[in-house]
């Protein structure tokens, strides 16, 4: 049974940049009539749809928080009831697209069981953008999220994944917190074959976007300082 209410999965900028220099205005005008809203972080999310529509009343939004492991059964519920009201919900996430890389998959989950349509919107996507840029595989990919943190374990996991990368010729993305960039760039270049090819994308769409590749015995000659710079780490072992 069909609910009437929709959920628009609503991306937001990378980084502090003017909203509409990277969102098509089908973003501003979504926001402009949507007043219930599931987000990542509150205060991030005001913040964005005061940017992007200044004369909404901050008052009255709706807003419920949710978190990587969505259990709260409240919030299922007052979706649930929301929608079978007519109204529309909105998902914004810290950055970038919705449920890609980000909690919120559960609410989209739940918007598909309860007969909601879906509604995506066109944004950025870091993981997308930077494959995009990288001039790796982009026929036969995989995304993998974040990487072990312990020193051994990432080794490996490098190993193993540039041995996938070899045999299905496939291009392996993954990423990092921002502070340990420039400890995981060296990692990188310690595991990985000198013949790899390691793209790193950083800063996607602001003004101090940098996207560089090169096979890894190149990268050793390179200085950058990525410390506290979003970034996504791409690699493509070549037969």
């Amino acid at each position: 049974m069909e609910n009437s209410g929709k959920l628009f999965l609503i991306p937001t900028t990378l980084g502090d940049i003017e909203p509409l220099n990277v969102l098509p205005l089908t973003v501003k005008k979504v926001i402009e009539t949507t007043h219930i809203y599931v987000v990542e972080n509150e205060k991030s999310a005001r913040r964005f749809i005061k940017k992007i529509s200044p004369s909404k009343t901050q008052s009255k939004l709706v807003i419920k928080v949710v978190s990587k492991y969505l259990e709260e059964e409240e919030t299922m519920q007052f979706l649930q009831e929301v929608w079978k009201n007519g109204q529309d919900v909105g998902m914004i996430s810290e950055a970038g697209c919705p449920a890609v890389a980000d909690p919120g998959f559960d609410v989209v989950w739940l918007a598909h069981r309860s007969g909601v349509k879906v509604v995506p919107l066109v944004g950025p996507s870091s993981i997308m953008l930077a494959l995009m840029a990288s001039g790796l595989n982009g026929q036969n990919f995989a995304f993998n999220g974040y990487l072990p943190i312990d020193k051994p374990k990432l080794k490996s996991t490098l190993k193993v994944l540039e041995t996938k990368s070899l045999k299905e010729n496939q291009t392996q993305i993954f990423m990092e917190t921002p502070y340990r960039n420039n400890n995981f760039l060296k990692e990188l270049l310690s595991a990985l074959h000198p013949d790899t090819l390691l793209c790193v994308a950083a800063d996607i769409t602001l003004d101090t976007e940098w996207i560089f590749t090169d096979c890894v015995k190149n990268w050793k000659q390179v200085t950058v300082d990525l410390h506290r710079r979003p970034a996504i780490y791409l690699i493509w072992r070549k037969g």
